[in-house]
């Protein structure tokens, strides 16, 4: 024990090279298993610790035919999950690209390609009068109400938006919510205000609107079903009666604050 000791001490001090080694790879795992949660990944994870775990037993024990089963199975296991999991792995290669760290690399048109797209959507569905809720994430995270609707990871466009809130359509019950770009999910449940001194003409799109601006910052898009109406939702109020031109434009100013905040942060940069 004490020979034990004395060969520890012995050892060369812990460099900060090798706590960032320690750190990187740290992370690395982390995000891995982020990556991998909630899909089939997990259990094909699972299956191959077992599998490993059988393997090392078969060398120690003499099971010389398991031992060459698994060894000759081992070679082609990593081309069959690449074929098997090729959504899984396309869809965690774009969230890395959509990571904090590379976010602020993207281009200032990228926001105005998305406004352009939710403010002629909001006018199509205004002209036809369908209702809908159309929430952009900011700062806060509003995961806990993407998780509430279905999955989309989309890109924004007009006719998808108009498509996911037509009456026949089995999503348009809801918001449609855009994260980092993209339709994350729609059909989502929102928080309902309890602010008393709303109009009461306000139906429940407009107060869930509302109530999801109440305790988040992000910017709702409402069209009234009854008038054809397009409104704006941020910080709890609502602003009435906007045309595509004023939409496009009030989100416009809205997204143009954020460029500057995060500017302040990154000079030169912002995050969508």
């Amino acid at each position: 024990m004490l020979a034990q000791l004395t060969e520890l001490f012995r050892r060369p001090p812990v460099s900060w090279w090798d706590m960032l080694d320690i750190l990187i790879v740290a992370v690395l795992i982390y995000e891995f298993l982020k990556l991998i949660r909630g899909t089939r990944a997990v259990q094909m994870a699972l299956g191959s610790v077992l599998v490993l775990l059988l393997f090392y037993v078969s060398r120690l024990a003499p099971l010389q035919t398991v031992n060459w089963l698994i060894r000759n199975v081992l070679v082609y296991v990593g081309f069959a999950a690449i074929v098997i999991f090729q959504h899984d792995i396309r869809r965690a290669l774009a969230n890395l690209g959509r990571a904090p760290l590379f976010r602020y690399f993207t281009r200032a048109e990228t926001v105005d390609d998305m406004i352009e797209e939710v403010a002629v959507a909001a006018s199509m569905l205004a002209s036809k009068r369908i209702g809908a809720i159309i929430a952009v994430e900011r700062e806060i995270g509003l995961r806990n109400y993407v998780e509430s609707g279905i999955p989309l990871d989309a890109a924004v466009t007009y006719d998808l938006l108009v498509t996911i809130f037509q009456t026949g359509s089995p999503l348009h019950d809801g918001a449609a919510l855009i994260q980092e770009g993209r339709i994350a999910a729609a059909a989502c449940f929102l928080p309902l205000t309890v602010n008393p001194k709303l109009d009461r003409d306000l139906g429940t799109r407009h107060r869930a609107a509302i109530g999801l601006t109440e305790e988040t910052d992000a910017i709702a898009v409402i069209v009234s079903e009854e008038r054809g109406e397009i409104s704006l939702s941020v910080d709890g109020r609502i602003e009435r009666e906007l045309t595509g031109d004023t939409l496009r434009e009030r989100l416009r100013q809205l997204f143009r604050q954020r460029r500057a905040r995060a500017a302040a942060h990154v000079p030169g940069t912002y995050q969508l």
